[in-house]
């Protein structure tokens, strides 16, 4: 298989334009004709349904919360990124472009990554017609702030609610559509399958969680915005509802999976404090921008932060990176968290955290102005700690986060599947080998607002006389038969541990051998183990109840069961790539100082992954990647 990434011609700042200049339209009689399926209600699914109900589609919405308004977007707290050069300290569309580029190790297209810049541009002015309540400077003009991997202040932000209030103007402008009929909403229905017919995406199999019913939806365009894979890990910051499976039966169907290794892991988490735990929290990246990150010079230090003195701190952050300092990119300051903890100075009951603190910050600019930045913050950090950190430093530590990995999507946004779709996370296209902070809200409401709207409707626009697509069809049939068998096979199974065994135990594999750092024999040994893991699952998990009925156990099986194979296809795609880049770090690949080291001579290119069928090596194909605009450099943040 040859991979066309269908890229414009033109130089790279007018490629957006060319080709919104060429793309066909569907004329609006003609869009009543047509419906679109998008499974998802965060920023990009919530985005896109609006924007294609908004153009007279017959849209539906599909999420497994019970409202859109649970989506995970609003989880990102700290802001979002536009090239708007409010603070006239240098920014501009390209600088951005070029920050992200370095920022995702030279490991993106370079005409999707400016796209994204440059459409960040409209984003702004988007989200304050919706009301978004952006933070605003005395005078009324919109605040920004800075976050890691760069040396401008481009992040709006809405306090340390941005994700939220983002998706509330989403949901407005959805449940507008769903108000004017021109969106259908089904909330707590969970996909189960992609249909294909005749080689194309034509609809999908769900279940209704609050009555087991399957049902079948028929669309000329089915739309992912699923978000991401990280709850793999188990323990991690996203929901516990978060999963891979829509992707993932997708992919099994033919849509290629694109760098499932590159998981990012945040810096800024609260620490894991027992095995109880099912999930961890973020605290914003944000914080970084005020507080300093330190460990005591002293291995297994039992003083408390405040009464380490100043000579006896470490802040490695500075010392390592100063150009950068404590708003390094999230792999680098990741690892060097990683690293001291690993080495004997990590802080708190587990010694495993380290110190983020504000001291300086509140003696400089007093605690008024940072209540103002981060109150809802410093709120959340007493109520689930216990300390105020007013008084004496966070504790934080790195923690399982977003997916750079997903579905391979052409410059289109759609994947090795005609008609089907990928947008925000569930795609792998704009954030390389790492994302910097604040893109993710960047990228999943740019991909639902302004580029999905024109691609969808290219690729529609030869659909107008396809008329409708019946559920009727045979592969609806077979889709629908298939995934009753699984259900079925879950429930008669009767072991003796449950799903949650299972998760847990494949997390904690994963974090140790395809985490924050890997190797050759680490990965060989994930790869057998998950097997073994996965074939004592189908023989002694235990799901209680039924499957024709209300069952969240049943629910995590299914996702479960997916993260198997995920977590397999991780490992090889970790395997096959023999460097570090971003948050891939292969042991055997570092500088003598404890960098990545990149290999762009062998490996300048994304793994695309072919599906073969259960327990068979999955087939790697190739998307070179191309640098015409700028060549790139060793990534130094010092």
């Amino acid at each position: 298989m040859i991979l066309n990434s269908k890229i414009p011609e033109g130089p790279l700042e007018q490629k957006w334009e060319n080709y919104k200049k060429t793309a066909k339209l569907v004329n609006p009689a003609n869009r009543k004709k047509l419906d679109i399926i998008v499974v998802g209600t965060g920023l990009a699914g919530s985005s896109i349904a609006a924007s294609l109900g908004e153009m007279g589609y017959n849209v539906k919405s599909f999420c497994f919360q019970d409202s859109p308004r649970r989506a995970h977007s609003v989880a990102a707290q700290g802001g979002v990124n536009a090239a708007k050069n409010y603070k006239n300290d240098g920014d501009s569309v390209y600088r951005m472009f070029v920050d992200t580029l370095k920022g995702g190790d030279f490991r993106a297209r370079e005409a999707n990554v400016y796209r994204m810049a440059e459409c960040s541009l409209n984003l702004i002015d988007q989200a304050v017609a919706q009301g978004v309540p952006f933070g605003r400077e005395y005078g009324g003009y919109l605040n920004n702030r800075s976050f890691g991997g760069v040396q401008v202040s481009r992040t709006f932000y809405a306090r340390g609610q941005t994700g939220q209030q983002l998706l509330l103007g989403a949901y407005q402008a959805l449940m507008r559509q769903v108000g004017k009929k021109s969106v259908k909403l089904f909330s707590r229905h969970e996909m189960l399958d992609l249909v294909m017919i005749d080689g194309k995406a034509r609809g999908i199999i769900v279940r209704n969680l609050d009555t087991g019913e399957i049902e079948r939806h028929a669309a000329h365009a089915v739309v992912l915005a699923t978000g991401g894979y990280g709850k793999i890990y188990y323990l991690s910051t996203l929901a516990m509802g978060c999963n891979g499976s829509a992707i993932w039966r997708a992919h099994k169907k033919g849509a290629l999976m694109a760098s499932p290794s590159w998981i990012q892991v945040h810096p800024t988490s609260l620490p894991q404090s027992g095995d109880y735990q099912s999930k961890l929290t973020l605290m914003s990246e944000s914080l970084r921008n005020d507080g300093r990150i330190w460990v005591p010079l002293k291995e297994n230090e039992t003083r408390k932060g405040n009464d380490i003195p100043e000579n006896e701190r470490d802040y490695y952050l500075e010392r390592r990176y100063p150009a950068f300092g404590n708003l390094a990119p999230r792999d680098i300051s990741s690892r060097a968290a990683k690293e001291r903890i690993d080495a004997g100075f990590g802080i708190g009951p587990l010694k495993n955290a380290v110190y983020l603190d504000f001291s300086k910050a509140i003696k400089e600019q007093g605690k008024e102005k940072i209540q103002e930045k981060y109150e809802n913050l410093f709120d959340m950090y007493l109520k689930i700690t216990g300390y105020n950190a007013y008084e004496e430093p966070m504790m934080i530590s790195p923690s399982a986060h977003f997916s750079m990995g997903g579905l391979w999507v052409d410059y289109e946004l759609m994947t090795t599947i005609p008609g089907l779709f990928a947008l925000g996370e569930a795609n792998f296209a704009d954030h390389g080998a790492n994302r910097l902070g604040a893109n993710s809200l960047l990228q999943a409401s740019v991909d639902g607002y302004f580029i999905a709207p024109y691609t969808i409707a290219n690729y529609l626009s030869n659909e107008i006389h396809t008329g409708k697509i019946s559920t009727e069809n045979i592969e609806f049939d077979k889709a629908e038969n298939q995934v009753k068998q699984q259900i079925e096979s879950f429930i008669s199974i009767n072991g003796t541990k449950t799903v949650d065994y299972f998760h847990k135990t494949l997390g904690k594999l994963l974090y140790d051998y395809c985490g924050l750092a890997r190797n050759e024999d680490g990965l060989k040994y994930a790869i057998e183990e998950i097997r073994k893991l996965k074939q004592e699952f189908y023989k002694n998990v235990k799901v209680s109840g039924q499957g024709d009925t209300m069952n969240s156990e049943l629910e995590k099986a299914g996702r479960v069961a997916d993260y198997f194979e995920i977590g397999e296809l991780m490992c090889y795609d970790a395997l096959t790539r023999n460097e570090s880049c971003g948050a891939h770090f292969r042991e055997e690949y570092q500088t003598p100082d404890g960098e990545a080291l990149r290999n762009d001579d062998e490996f300048q290119f994304i793994s695309a992954w072919n599906w073969t069928g259960e327990n068979n090596e999955p087939e790697l194909i190739k998307e070179p990647l191309v640098f015409e605009e700028i060549q790139p450099t060793v990534r130094s943040y010092k």
